[in-house]
């Protein structure tokens, strides 16, 4: 997928738009293709303002949670690695990215937007990676091993997805800043760590405290295991 490609994406809501190759500071191991700002020289005309917020280009920003959830597993990657990792939500693939850097035995983007496929898919070629695409969540492959999320609870009627990774793969890696508490104890607390969305939205000091969760199923860890004949 080239640049042009992406600037193409970009250009169908924001005619001035185009992507810059970006090290997000919350994660500066992995290199992105992200919205450059330096286009922006004066204000949004009334038109541009409005295809904006109508459509977004989520896929063109790197949020805080991303961010925090890719640098962790960078960090820890015995969470990923030699599995399946399917990331839902992908946007700008950076935890995919992240998965397959830190040994994933396959890492899958996941997003409805396919402008985001194409971003996920660049920005696994920028690291020297690859990633699979999957673009309907319920097409998803089969066997997935470990589900991550990030930035995806923004919605509060989004809180039953909680429910729905877990029941995708025996275990879950959440990223969320939005929602203080998730309601369901299954999601255990990992650590809070603190990144802005890149490039920087000025959002709300609160939604730069992120917090990881992980959530796991023992018993379909050990059907799993028994199936492939791997002693624990």
């Amino acid at each position: 997928m080239s640049v042009d490609s992406l600037n193409q994406h970009l250009r169908k809501t924001l005619s001035r738009g185009r992507v810059a190759v970006s090290r997000p500071a919350g994660c500066e191991r992995i290199v992105l293709y992200l919205f450059d700002p330096r286009v922006l020289e004066g204000p949004l005309s009334h038109e541009e303002a409005q295809a904006v917020v109508a459509e977004p280009a989520y896929w063109s920003f790197c949020w805080a949670s991303g961010q925090v959830l890719a640098n962790w597993i960078l960090d820890n990657p015995h969470w990923v690695e030699g599995k399946r990792v399917l990331d839902f939500g992908s946007g700008s693939g950076i935890v995919a990215v992240a998965a397959a850097m830190a040994g994933a035995k396959e890492a899958i983007a996941c997003d409805i937007d396919p402008a985001a496929l194409d971003a996920a898919n660049a920005n696994a070629a920028l690291n020297g990676v690859s990633v699979g695409l999957c673009p309907d969540w319920s097409a998803r492959p089969d066997e997935i091993d470990v589900v991550t999320a990030a930035d995806v609870l923004y919605d509060p009627e989004n809180r039953p997805l909680l429910g729905v990774l877990r029941e995708a793969a025996p275990r879950v890696l959440l990223a969320d800043s939005r929602m203080k508490v998730l309601g369901d104890e299954a999601y255990r607390k990992q650590t809070t760590l603190e990144a802005r969305t890149w490039p920087d939205l000025n959002e709300f000091e609160e939604f730069n405290k992120v917090r990881i969760y992980l959530a796991e199923n023992n018993q379909r860890w050990i059907r799993g295991e028994k199936k492939e004949g791997i002693k624990k």
